[in-house]
């Protein structure tokens, strides 16, 4: 009944897959042209805005192309919460089955298993747990593996984690349970970091909102009041006036975003 599952089929010809650092991400060709074009929008309608001029589109150009970067961490960021949160449903039924009598190698083999059709062959943590299980059919220690994984993945509870299946095979006895124990403390901890996001998705709707409005309201006066801001960007006093509304404006949006940037 314990036997270890095997894939049959092409699955002992696949190329081995290199190990993803989840620390790290890489933009793809397309994000690259996708937010960099987003980057330059932003850059032509400050410009716009506050200067109506070609030459300062040209000055805040190099800005906005690193609109990219600023992407990049936080798609960094939203791969790590759901790696978090399919770690999560990864230990839980790891825990089921090692308390239904399975042992670690057997139980991480069937957990792969059935991670991979709840998130499907490309879930992160379905892949992980997969090659986990090809680790172990190769005689490798199973801490090993999930010390690795913690390494790569960045994620604190991983790491946690690992290291008390290390222990817990060094001692030789209590694993079922102190893996149990484990599993439900990081599942409780993810749980409040997800009602915490929950409660502040709404601000940060209300955040992205708020920062339009400034445009907006420019947009409706420039429309409705022809001339009325010529004053600002024909005279030095003016342009002086509309910088330090940039930078303010700037530091405002930036200082939100920390805000809202809640870490548990």
């Amino acid at each position: 009944m314990q036997d270890i599952p095997r894939k049959k089929g092409k699955r002992e010809d696949k190329k081995k897959r290199a190990p993803v650092h989840y620390g790290i991400y890489r933009l793809s060709i397309r994000e690259w042209l996708l937010y960099g074009a987003a980057g330059v929008g932003l850059c032509g309608l400050c410009a716009y805005i506050f200067y109506r001029s070609a030459a300062a589109f040209l000055i805040l150009l190099p800005f906005g192309m690193l609109f990219p970067l600023s992407r990049r961490e936080a798609l960094r960021k939203k791969r790590l919460r759901r790696l978090s949160l399919e770690f999560k449903d990864g230990i839980q039924i790891l825990s089921s089955y090692l308390g239904a009598g399975y042992s670690l190698e057997n139980a991480i083999a069937m957990s792969a298993e059935e991670l991979r059709s709840l998130y499907g062959p490309k879930g992160m943590i379905a892949t992980e747990f997969e090659e986990l299980a090809e680790k172990t059919r190769m005689n490798r220690p199973v801490e090993e593996g999930l010390l690795d994984l913690g390494e790569r993945s960045g994620l604190e509870d991983a790491c946690n984690f690992a290291q008390v299946v290390a222990a817990a095979k060094r001692r030789g006895g209590g694993l079922v349970e102190l893996i149990g124990q484990t599993a439900g403390i990081i599942r409780d901890k993810i749980q409040v970091q997800e009602e915490i996001h929950t409660m502040t998705a709404a601000k940060v709707l209300e955040q992205q909102v708020m920062s339009a409005v400034p445009f907006l309201i420019v947009l409706y006066i420039d429309l409705t009041s022809p001339g009325f801001f010529d004053s600002m960007y024909e005279t030095e006093a003016g342009r002086l006036v509309m910088t330090c509304c940039l930078g303010t404006y700037g530091a405002a949006v930036i200082l939100a975003g920390r805000i809202l940037d809640i870490e548990i």
